[in-house]
């Protein structure tokens, strides 16, 4: 095929899927750009997960009915005047790249009206070119609505998730940019629905509660005053210790007011708290970071995600030293939490519990079920069947001991077993959950129902999942806004904090890990969260059940997310390692 030049339509379409990688990346664009035209409202709205409508107000500056056809030409920008200026970026946008990447992706509708105008001005374009303008009554600022975003690149909406995944992804924006402008209100609306209301007074912890709940936002932590020789000025609240989520995605930064991620500054701030969590916790923060704007070079990425520092290590150090002070001088001592379950009856045939061991729930659900388990297996619907064969079953081992309260020491005929007693029981937790009908489950109830706050991602989390949280055991009810009250949970639970407990068990099923399925992916994340934890000292006859029940499950080899559950060393192993053989 000879050289030719592409078609100006396929190039915009190319240069577009740099910059639009997704819906949450137009809402991004289109945000960063009502924040440089200095708006102090902003309202998002989303449809389909952004793939029916997308559409962002703003009450900025608006732009000029004589300019807006020049606003969808690429590389059009009022943002930078020279190369001189590319070297000390200090708006969110610049390279003129959003509203024609937009355009050429969707339909797009576009009102603007300046201060000094006395009527609006509209423009409508398909394909990226336009096919209708005009004035129209509109208020101060900018409107602009996207529609059938990617309708006519078929092979890229073949690679986006769900569309409550993608609205998922939307509320992450919205958010991260209402914690980096707290003097802006913003308000998010998917499907109809109120999402996500700040108020816009200016004061970072009010930010954080519209986001985060009140709760999390009332015990952050802010930073002690920056010293005056720094290179980098941080900012912002950190939580205390003992306030925590499963995942990293709670830790903002913001470069110059830029969202940014950054492995080596999350991981300074996770450093910060070296000593001060338990494995696979994260902290909640929400950090600016301001340096010279010659210091950073933000034309690294097409959708201006990442960033490079010229002198990142100091930053590194200074943002480590800075978050640590703050925990060390005002983190105060962990409470003691009450639990709001009911008293549960003692199961039969209950493992008795060595002191500092099991839970009282747990010590349940290691005892002796093999019959039921031998009976019971789950087909692809959920529908309990006859036992399949079991996947590469185990030998019948023998549990010998426990190495750092964390891995089960067993002997076979084919030699020596070190299991992870935690993925272990995730295992054994999941097919048993995936083993019971539907409304079958084990359900605790509260005395007092227990209000849970939610943020956006979570919320749309228990929406995707609903069904499938309630066939497990819990009982949620509506209470306002992105308040629920929790009346029962499963009894796997009966021994936690059951609003935490669900809270970070949506944060789990957000993550997007594991199977597609809602009902399988609720029982994975469930049996991770309520199976024993590394750090539990067992007794004998724990170990041996545990053991046990590993060995009449359908796939003992890894847990639900597919880590090993165990290592094994053969026999011929061991005798070549004392020179036996």
């Amino acid at each position: 095929m000879p050289i030719q030049r592409l078609a100006p339509d396929l190039v915009a379409k190319i240069a577009a899927g740099e910059v639009i990688e997704r819906p949450a990346s137009a809402v991004k664009e289109l945000i960063e750009n009502a924040l440089d035209a200095g708006a102090t409202q902003v309202g998002v709205e989303a449809t389909q997960g952004g793939l029916g409508i997308i559409r962002v107000s703003d009450n900025g500056c608006g732009i000029p009915g004589e300019e807006l056809p020049l606003a969808f030409e690429r590389h059009a920008t009022s943002k930078l005047l020279s190369e001189s200026d590319l070297a000390r970026v200090a708006s969110l946008g610049f390279r003129g790249e959003a509203l024609p990447s937009i355009a050429a992706v969707a339909d797009v509708d576009i009102v603007s009206r300046p201060a000094e105008a006395s009527a609006g001005a509209h423009l409508k374009l398909q394909n990226g070119a336009v096919v209708a303008s005009g004035p129209r009554g509109a208020p101060l600022g900018t409107t602009v609505t996207a529609r059938g975003l990617f309708r006519r690149q078929p092979a890229r909406l073949k690679f986006l998730r769900s569309t409550t995944s993608e609205a998922g992804q939307i509320a992450a924006v919205v958010s991260h940019y209402a914690l980096a402008y707290a003097e802006v209100a913003f308000t998010l609306r998917l499907d109809g629905r109120l999402s996500l209301q700040t108020p816009g007074s200016g004061q970072r912890r009010e930010a954080v509660a519209a986001v985060y709940g009140v709760p999390a936002a009332s015990a952050m932590l802010p930073l002690p005053n920056p010293e005056a020789d720094e290179y980098a000025n941080v900012s912002g609240l950190v939580s205390p210790p003992d306030v925590t989520r499963a995942n990293r995605t709670y830790i903002s930064l913001f470069i110059n007011r830029r969202w940014v991620r950054s492995r080596t500054l999350t991981f300074a701030v996770e450093e910060a708290y070296r000593g001060l969590l338990t494995s696979g916790r994260f902290p909640i923060a929400v950090l600016d970071i301001t340096l010279p704007p010659e210091e950073v070079d933000v034309n690294v990425h097409p959708t201006k995600a990442e960033v490079r520092i010229r002198r990142e290590r100091e930053v590194f150090t200074i943002l480590q030293r800075r978050v640590r002070r703050a925990l060390i001088d005002q983190a105060p001592a962990p409470q003691a939490r009450v639990g709001a379950w009911t008293t549960p009856a003692a199961a039969p045939g209950a493992i008795p519990r060595p002191v500092s061991s099991l839970s009282p729930t747990q010590g349940r659900h290691l005892a002796s079920t093999r019959s039921t388990d031998r009976q019971m297996a789950t087909a692809s619907g959920g529908t309990p069947q006859e036992a399949a064969p079991l996947l590469s079953r185990l030998p019948l081992l023998r549990a010998v001991g426990q190495v750092g309260a964390t891995y089960v020491v067993a002997e076979g005929p084919e030699g020596v077993y070190l299991i992870d007693q935690h993925a272990a029981h995730e295992r054994i937790l999941y097919e048993r959950l995936l083993s019971k009908p539907a409304g079958q489950a084990e359900v605790q109830g509260f005395l007092q129902p227990v209000p849970v706050d939610l943020t956006p991602h979570q919320a749309q989390a228990l929406r995707a999942a609903a069904e499938a949280l309630a066939e497990q055991g819990f009982s949620l009810e509506p209470f306002g806004g992105r308040t629920y009250l929790l009346r029962a949970a499963p009894s796997l639970l009966a021994s936690q904090d059951a609003g935490r407990a669900l809270v970070e068990l949506l944060d789990m099923l957000a993550r997007e890990e594991g199977p597609a399925d809602p009902r399988e992916r609720v029982a994975a994340s469930l049996a991770c969260h309520a199976a024993i934890r590394a750090g539990q000292t067992l007794g004998q006859e724990e170990m041996r059940e545990l053991v046990k029940q590993l060995e009449e499950t359908q796939t003992p080899h890894t847990c639900p997310h597919g880590r090993p559950t165990m290592i094994h060393l053969s026999a011929e192993a061991l005798a070549k390692e004392f020179k036996r053989r």
